[in-house]
């Protein structure tokens, strides 16, 4: 042993000794940033052209920078829209790094609004736009909710997130999971946004230890979530906030024809286009560094002089864009190598010494195979660290002693063959809890894979929570689960792939929504209605969907409703009628009575329902910050016109020139029966389901009398068969749409300001 590791040393010692070189110490030439005779600095920030601060050293007035010398040291601003936005960096690479005021909604002990900014707050760009992918919309707050309100382009884009909680243990220091501080994504392409801040109750439950909300959006890696910031946010009034910026509105194609206006002037400089809205960048080829916007902006890298670039052993040669090197006697260089090296000549391996050679073998061949023994074993330990941290070991005591409890268990290698390793041109759905891919498994099948964005253990008990679930679940209404992979960084789930988008897309949609006609309507609903049924009546144990909404009901290309994402629902244990559970829902689909008590019931799933037949209805989304305020609400608007016998006011017009008028009638009185207040004056999802096939048998054959139907025989056909060899039905967002709760907010119904 002591001789093997005395060779070991020596061998070090000799290739050590043949491949050392002098390293040369790097120097660094100033190139320039700025047009010649304009300014570069305004106090600690550095002005690259295309920006300037005096006439003729900016590109347009859309880059002008104002120095503000009454500061020390002093600052820098864009003048934007008659507003000024103190800048704090600005790169090449096409950002703008800012600084932006917050929201904040603060109450006194008994609850009177005392903030000394506004709660709403309208942020406008001429220029330029919000960058999508270094920023997130933030809310902190324990009784808080905040929406913002976009134009992407023409199109008007609302979302939001909601912060609730009881006590200072309940918050966890670094997470925005919705308790204490929620977050969600900001669109592509933005350039103005309006945001919306709210207290629920005015913090009178919690004022000891959270008298505010805050809102804003924040440059994501500058922002660490700390329960400290519910006692106040004073020492952080403005907050880093990114810009993405591009030159004018043309593709590189078309700014390539005007050689005059075209912004790359340096030689060795290429045009490219960011995908955050039109325009396009320049940058210098690779070797080269600078600024691409000036004449002589790119300049070459001396590769030889950078101890990081310089990979020869002992002379280096600089060339235009890249270097060469000449290697010790006895070696050769050699550009097949990756980044080319110094490779022995044959020759002298040829005159060591027989012995020295046998044992360098030895060493080389013994050493390999260790190297690749604790490769292998490295990667087994990490993928059972991956399945211990993404949950394996709670699904194994969860599907434990089930007779026939066995789940499909994808390995890594699956996945990102299915995936092409996580193609961008792949994904067909985000959210804020994750990513979902289109897949193709080795027998061809298209499949719906789901990946959690990050390691966080509430998402991981959400996957597992959705597992169970759709274990419980066989219905040919369900999407279908297929299995699962959880040795890979984040958990992922396999679904079956639904291609024809969601019942929302159909909906609001008007192109689509003239092929949606009364009767595709009616089976869609009657099709819900029974999957709702059999969760709540005929599963094994009885399952609460808790997320209900035109958005998770997805439809294949005969538009037959297929109900998916279960990763919000709840099992209800047989001795129990209702569940305490942390209130969570989507914004205009939430029940009020589980809102204020937090005790979710089956009726809860029926309010929501309730809303989606108003949709189908209505063709009207079910909360829309465009309408009046007296019908954002879809649910409440409804309620109001029924009342007031002006039903046909707000029905959808394809639904109204079709004539079916009494059928109408009684959809819509089973949507305000639905839509109780009170939880107990709800009917069942049973007395739902059987009112509405009443309704397809009198579509399908009229001179039925509904009172002699079989509703047993109909309800069992609604609810499907099990099948002998029990098998998951799945949900999730398979279709391209993935909900997440970071995405979920809620509308007070009678409290807040």
């Amino acid at each position: 042993m002591a001789l093997h590791v005395m060779l070991v040393q020596i061998l070090s010692l000799v290739l050590l000794k043949l491949t050392s070189a002098p390293t040369a110490s790097p120097t660094t030439t100033a190139a320039a940033i700025a047009k010649p005779g304009c300014a570069d600095r305004c106090g600690n920030i550095s002005i690259p052209y295309p920006f300037g601060m005096t006439p003729d050293c900016y590109l347009d007035h859309h880059f002008l920078i104002t120095c503000d010398n009454s500061f020390n040291p002093p600052k820098a601003f864009l003048e934007n829209s008659s507003i000024k936005i103190n800048v704090t960096n600005i790169s090449l690479q096409g950002q703008l790094h800012i600084l932006k005021i917050r929201l904040d909604d603060c109450y006194d002990q008994r609850g009177k609004w005392v903030s000394n900014s506004t709660v709403t707050n309208t942020f406008t760009l001429s220029k330029f736009f919000i960058s999508n992918t270094q920023n997130k919309f933030t809310a902190v707050g324990c009784d808080t909710y905040a929406i913002v309100n976009a134009y992407r382009g023409d199109e008007w884009y609302t979302t939001g997130c909601m912060s609730i909680c009881n006590k200072m243990e309940d918050i966890t220091d670094g997470t925005c999971s919705g308790i204490g501080c929620c977050q969600t994504s900001i669109p592509r392409g933005v350039r103005n946004i309006n945001l919306t801040l709210r207290s629920y109750h005015n913090h009178t439950s919690i004022k000891e230890f959270d008298p505010c909300s805050y809102a804003f959006v924040v440059e994501q890696k500058e922002f660490n979530f700390s329960r400290s910031y519910l006692l106040g946010l004073q020492d952080r009034k403005k907050l880093p906030m990114v810009l993405d910026w591009t030159i004018g509105d043309e593709t590189c194609d078309v700014a390539r024809k005007n050689m005059t206006s075209y912004a790359c002037k340096a030689n060795y400089s290429e045009c490219y286009e960011p995908d955050n809205g039109p325009g396009y960048l320049c940058r210098c080829f690779k070797g080269y560094q600078g600024n691409p916007y000036l004449s002589d902006g790119c300049q070459d890298i001396d590769e030889c002089k950078d101890p990081i670039l310089n990979k020869c052993p002992k002379n280096c040669v600089n060339t235009a864009g890249n270097y060469t090197c000449s290697c010790h006697k006895g070696y050769h260089w050699d550009y097949r190598k990756n980044g080319g090296g110094c490779v022995i000549d044959q020759l002298l391996v040829i005159t060591l010494p027989v012995g020295i050679a046998a044992v360098v073998t030895v060493l080389l061949v013994g050493s390999t195979w260790l190297h690749i023994g604790m490769k292998k074993r490295k990667l087994l330990r990490l993928k059972e660290k991956f399945f211990q941290q993404n949950g394996g070991l709670m699904l194994r005591r969860q599907f434990s002693g089930r007779e026939g409890s066995t789940v499909k268990i994808f390995t890594n290698e699956e996945m990102e063959m299915a995936t092409n390793n996580y193609d961008g041109s792949r994904i067909i759905g985000q959210g804020g809890y994750g990513t979902v891919y289109k897949g193709y498994l080795r027998d061809n099948t298209i499949v719906a894979i789901k990946k959690s964005k990050i390691v966080d253990q509430s998402q991981i008990e959400q996957f597992i929570n959705e597992m169970v679930v759709l274990f419980q679940i066989n219905h040919r209404n369900v999407v279908k689960f297929l299995g699962c992979c959880l040795e890979a960084e984040v958990p992922l789930l396999v679904y079956e792939f639904i291609n024809n988008g969601t019942l929302f897309d159909h909906i609001h949609n008007r192109a689509k929504a003239s092929a949606l006609s009364w009767d595709i309507r009616l089976r869609i609903a009657a099709e819900t209605g029974g999957v709702l049924t059999y969760l709540h009546s005929a599963a094994s144990t009885p399952i609460i969907h808790r997320d209900i909404k035109s958005a998770n009901i997805l439809l294949d290309d005969n538009y037959t409703a297929k109900v998916s994402d279960f990763g919000a629902s709840r099992l209800v244990p047989l001795d129990q009628a209702q569940l305490s559970t942390l209130v969570q829902g989507t914004l205009g689909y939430l029940d009020p009575e589980y809102l204020h008590t937090s005790q979710l019931t089956e009726k809860s799933d029926v309010y929501s329902f309730g809303v989606v037949l108003v949709e189908l209805l209505t063709g009207r989304k079910a909360l829309s910050f465009d309408r009046p305020e007296t019908e954002r609400s879809l649910a409440t608007y409804f309620l109001f016109l029924l009342k007031e016998d002006r039903l046909f006011q707000v029905l959808d017009d394809h639904l109204v020139c079709e004539g079916n008028t009494e059928q109408l009638k009684e959809f819509a009185e089973i949507a305000r029966r639905c839509l109780k207040v009170k939880g107990e004056e709800r009917p069942t999802m049973k007395e739902v389901a059987m009112e509405l096939e009443g309704l397809r048998m009198v579509e399908k054959h009229p001179r039925v009398d509904i009172a002699v139907l079989d509703f047993e025989e109909t309800e069992s056909s609604s609810l499907g068969e099990r099948s002998d060899a029990y098998e998951y039905g799945g949900g999730g967002a398979t279709n391209g749409k993935f909900d997440s709760s970071t995405e979920h907010v809620v509308l007070p119904i009678d409290g807040g300001r």
